[in-house]
């Protein structure tokens, strides 16, 4: 039977997902509340990781361990690195990286997890899919495309750094913990993709754009993900 764990890191996106679970059971790990119950008639498990690549990664170790979820969805908000991507647009995973994986001295590239056959955490292509199929069908009027997430413990809000992203990883958009919830998913072996609606540019713009969209960024992707779980 399927199961699909849905991971948000901040509270904003997941609420409204929450709001609308039917027969709620919340378990308590690792000072994560794990939201069990059904969305649109899919079992799911709903639950904000908390901010961070750390968080992120423990939080698919539990869904895997404890509640052996078959899919992962991470819903969220990041920053635009790609100039054909706007404030409100929806970008969905074709692969993530961690940007701040960084063994250069010792002969690998930026990005690359030493003594591992992958780096680059490739989305399911089924679950690519049907988020661009969901997408078109509850946000006619949000332009959604697919690429790749970068991800660190940093909050991008300079073009010198933005610019990098670009430059080093071919980045979409850039946010803090897409890459680690792929990395957990790949481990296991679930299949996973990452939904972000984008907030801000991700330059010296950041903080002013942030605070102002990320709400009605969050709430695209929900309208997103209660489709998407329907159809897996």
């Amino acid at each position: 039977m399927k199961k699909i764990g849905i991971i948000g890191a901040m509270e904003l996106e997941v609420e409204e997902l929450k709001s609308r679970l039917v027969g709620e059971k919340v378990t308590k790990k690792a000072g994560m509340d794990f939201h069990e119950g059904f969305l649109g008639g899919a079992p799911v498990v709903i639950v904000r990781c908390g901010i961070g690549k750390v968080n992120a990664a423990l939080c698919v170790q539990i869904l895997a361990d404890l509640f052996e979820v078959t899919h992962v969805i991470n819903t969220g908000v990041a920053g635009s690195l790609n100039a054909k991507l706007d404030i409100g647009d929806i970008l969905i995973s074709r692969d993530a990286v961690h940007h701040d994986m960084d063994v250069s001295p010792l002969g690998y590239a930026p990005g690359i997890v030493p003594q591992m056959a992958e780096s680059y955490f490739k989305a399911d292509e089924r679950l690519i899919e049907l988020a661009m199929n969901s997408c078109e069908k509850v946000n006619p009027d949000i332009r959604a495309m697919k690429g790749r997430v970068v991800s660190g413990d940093q909050f991008i809000a300079s073009k010198e750094v933005k610019d990098r992203l670009v430059s080093l990883f071919h980045g979409d958009c850039a946010e803090m913990e897409g890459a680690s919830i792929a990395h957990g998913a790949y481990l296991n072996q679930i299949p996973f993709v990452i939904l972000r609606a984008i907030s801000d540019k991700a330059d010296d713009s950041a903080q002013m754009d942030y605070p102002s969209f990320e709400k009605a960024a969050a709430g695209h992707c929900a309208k997103l993900v209660e489709d998407l779980v329907a159809q897996i």
